[in-house]
């Protein structure tokens, strides 16, 4: 059996540049709010729509996450079933007698 664990992990840069693209995005999104030529009711309902869009995204990021490590480890365990009954598998062992299509019973 494979006993070698999947250790999916990003590079440090690819890391840095969703953090810094993240960070640029809400920044851009927070001064545009706040320099907006509107009422301070308007802007801070635009600022909570923006929080809890973000919010939105992340949970659903973390849904699709956890959803596709199910499926992998369900796949797992799958693969090492079927590895284990490979190994236990003995093509040059005796078969049992058959009679009339059924396994003779020995008493």
């Amino acid at each position: 059996m494979n006993e070698t664990p999947v250790k999916q992990q990003n590079t440090g840069a690819y890391y840095g540049q969703a953090l810094a693209s993240f960070g640029i995005a809400i920044a851009a999104v927070a001064l545009g709010i706040y320099n907006m030529d509107a009422d301070g009711w308007v802007r801070a309902f635009l600022g909570i729509a923006v929080l809890y869009l973000t919010t939105s995204a992340f949970t659903l990021a973390k849904v699709v996450r956890d959803r596709q490590e199910v499926t992998q480890i369900v796949s797992r365990v799958d693969q090492a079933r079927m590895e284990k009954m490979m190994a236990e598998y003995d093509p040059y062992a005796p078969k049992p007698k058959t009679h009339g299509g059924q396994a003779a019973h020995t008493a």
